[in-house]
Formats: C-alpha cells, sequence, structure tokens
C-alpha cells in the first residue's frame, strides 16, 4: 500500500542520530495506530494470551462510543426540546453552518436530536484530542519513551464527562491538566496512580463550579435551563422524570452519565473480554447499596437519606465510572481480593458524599480518586495477608 510505504520510507529519518530524532515517538504513534507492529520477540517470552494493551485500549475506546452516542442523541433531543419551547428555529452560534443544512431541530425525528448532539459531542472530542496528544508527544519526546493506545481512552472518557455545554477552551484545560498532572508527571501510562481523566474533571470542577454544574450547562441553548434530577433529589423535590426514562438516560447530565442501559451494554462487553474487572464492579455496587440501605433506616430530614437504592444506580455518574473509570487497570488495585475491597470503598465513599454532604450531590469522581489513593494499600493488604496465610499452611 502506499501509506506503508510512505511510512517506510520516512521512518529511517526519525532513527537515533537523525535529525528527525526528537519526533520518533510521534511517527511511532502514527505508524502502530495504523498498522500492527512488525517487531517480534527474538526469544520465548512467556505470553500466553494474544490480549495486549493495544487491544485492550481500542476494545475499551469502542465500547466507550455505546454511551457516546446514547449522550449524543439526548443531548440533541433536549436541545431541540428547548428550541421548540424557546421557539427557535435554528442554532445561534457557529454551529448553524453545519447544522442547518442537516437538521430542522425537530425533537421528534431521530436524526435530529444525534445530529444536533454530535454537533456538540464531536467539537468537544477534537479539541480535546487535539490539546492531550500534543502534550502526550511532547512529553514522550523529551523523555525518549512512546506514545500508546492509552490517550484514546483517556480523550474519549473525558470527553464523556462533560456536559454538553462545556466551552471549548476550558475543555481543552482539563485535559491538560488531566494529561499532565494525573499522569506525565509520575513518568507517563502505566506510572500514574491517579485516573487522568477523572483528575482532568475534577480540576474544572472545582476551578468552574458554575460551568460544570450549574443548571444552564446541562442543555446546551441559551436562555433556557434544566435542573439534573440527583439535583432535584438533593433539593427534596420531584425527580421530573420517571425510572425508566432515567434507566434509559432520557435525562440530562453530561455526556457519558446519562443513559444506564447503553453503560450496562458496554460493561457486557468488557466483562466478556476479560478487559473490565467485574469484582470491582459489583464491590461498587455492593458497597452503595450497603450505605444506601442503612441510610434508608435513618430518620433524617435530608431527603437524601430516604432515597432508594434503584434511583441511586441510574442516576448521576455512578453507573459511568463503575465500568469504565473505576476499572481503570492502572489506578485500581491489582489482586482479585483487593478489586472487592477497592469496589466497596468506591461505592460507600460515592453514598457517602452523596447523602450526607447536600452541596454535592454526585460523589462518584471523588470516590473513585479518593479509591485511587488507597489501591496500593489495599493490594499490600491483600498479598500479606496471602504470605501469612502461606506459611502457616507450610
Amino acid at each position: 500500500m502506499k501509506l506503508r510505504r510512505f511510512l517506510d520510507d520516512i521512518a529511517p529519518h526519525f532513527e537515533k542520530g537523525r535529525r528527525l530524532e526528537a519526533f520518533f515517538p510521534v511517527y511511532e504513534a502514527i505508524d502502530t495506530a495504523l498498522y500492527t507492529p512488525a517487531t517480534v520477540t527474538a526469544h520465548a517470552s512467556h505470553v500466553r494470551d494474544g490480549l495486549n494493551l493495544k487491544r485492550i485500549m481500542m476494545t475499551v475506546w469502542l465500547c466507550a462510543f455505546i454511551p457516546a452516542f446514547a449522550g449524543a442523541y439526548f443531548a440533541g433531543l433536549h436541545a431541540n426540546e428547548a428550541m421548540q419551547a424557546l421557539g427557535q428555529t435554528s442554532v445561534d452560534n457557529w454551529r448553524y453552518l453545519i447544522l442547518d443544512p442537516l437538521t430542522n431541530y425537530n425533537p421528534a425525528s431521530i436524526w435530529d436530536c444525534v445530529v444536533h448532539g454530535f454537533a456538540y459531542y464531536f467539537p468537544l472530542y477534537i479539541v480535546i484530542f487535539a490539546s492531550g496528544i500534543l502534550f502526550e508527544a511532547w512529553f514522550a519526546s523529551v523523555r525518549g519513551h512512546e506514545i500508546n493506545e492509552g490517550f484514546f481512552v483517556t480523550s474519549i472518557l473525558f470527553t464523556l464527562t462533560l456536559p454538553a455545554g462545556t466551552p471549548l477552551w476550558m475543555a481543552a484545560l482539563g485535559i491538560i491538566f488531566g494529561v499532565v498532572i494525573g499522569k506525565e508527571v509520575f513518568g507517563g501510562t502505566g506510572k500514574n496512580f491517579l485516573n487522568p481523566a477523572l483528575t482532568g474533571r475534577a480540576f474544572l470542577y472545582f476551578a468552574y463550579p458554575a460551568q460544570m454544574s450549574g443548571d444552564s450547562v446541562w442543555i446546551a441553548v441559551d436562555g433556557f435551563t434544566r435542573v439534573t434530577p440527583l439535583g432535584n433529589a438533593a433539593l427534596g423535590q420531584d425527580y421530573g422524570v420517571t425510572w425508566m426514562q432515567a434507566f434509559i438516560g432520557n435525562i440530562p447530565g453530561s455526556f457519558g452519565e446519562t443513559s444506564t442501559l447503553a453503560i450496562l451494554i458496554a460493561a457486557v462487553i468488557l466483562i466478556a473480554t476479560r478487559i473490565a474487572s467485574w469484582r470491582i464492579m459489583l464491590g461498587c455496587v455492593v458497597g452503595l447499596g450497603s450505605i444506601v440501605l442503612l441510610f434508608n433506616a435513618v430518620d433524617s430530614t435530608n431527603p437524601m437519606f430516604s432515597m432508594p437504592l434503584e434511583w441511586h444506580l441510574v442516576l448521576g455518574g455512578f453507573a459511568f465510572g463503575t465500568v469504565f473509570m473505576a476499572t481503570d487497570p492502572v489506578s485500581a488495585a491489582m489482586t482479585n481480593n483487593g478489586r472487592l475491597v477497592y469496589g466497596m470503598l468506591i461505592g460507600v465513599m460515592c453514598g457517602l458524599i452523596r447523602v450526607v454532604n447536600p452541596a454535592f450531590p454526585e460523589g462518584m469522581m471523588l470516590a473513585i480518586l479518593f479509591g485511587n489513593l488507597f489501591a496500593p494499600l489495599i493490594d499490600h493488604f491483600v498479598v500479606q495477608s496471602n504470605i501469612k496465610r502461606r506459611k502457616a499452611r507450610a
């Protein structure tokens, strides 16, 4: 193929001692993204599984498009409903150049909703990917290590944690913070103890709380506001939706968190391919369920104490965080028993933050970051316990 020959022809310019040596990680990243590397081990490598980093990351990346598609559709649906309520016939920003020839902004049309939703999703994703990969390439060139497919996952997961109304400059700032502070300062992929996507999202939440959690950010139409069902629950008001609507995803929220159904489909694929740990997912559900049932038995004026478990499971970022964020193999616990404990810790912390702290009725993002900090300690105690048990049998 012409592309293969072209890459082979320019390869010598990136070798050690040549003038483009500093850009070898960029060349290598493009080459391995397009083609399977021809390099093989010279001796027995003792690998008994065809699952490698590239397959893992690309599978997670593809699975993330399932909630992304659902989130984009519902973001477009809510935007079209808002435009209909306000009497608008077209968007009043730069997106009209693309959107107006393609859609009539009809909330009853699946096509119109998907197109309008992706008009907000794709610009965010492109800006996030371009900004993040620039800093990944910079650090890789300075350190002389390769750029792997891990950023594909980080970029899409970070995009899915954002609401549709997020300014593009803010999204770029968040992913740069996540890549640099959450990963590269610790040595890059495989050495970070915090999830980079959540690190960037946490930075944006605390730096720009109004833009990340305000009523106007969920429906990306000027002059239209709507509170999330979880926000209504914290205020002691009606959720505003049925449980089935929340489960399917017809609620305002960040792109990736709205449709629990889409997230479950992705979870089945990730578990079946043994890429994500079912123990971590189970631990999260058990941990959240335990603390929520305990709170339900307490008589309190705080309305979140009486919120049923089935609603906790479908509202906010719990499902998305459980499937895609908590199961990050780098920042999560490594041992089997440790994964259960790690997941339970995240579930309990999510319930505590949601219920006890009325000013922050979400909790999953901070719970996972908290779990990341304790993952090495959990694994340490599990390993020491196994050693003691084996010594006792010896």
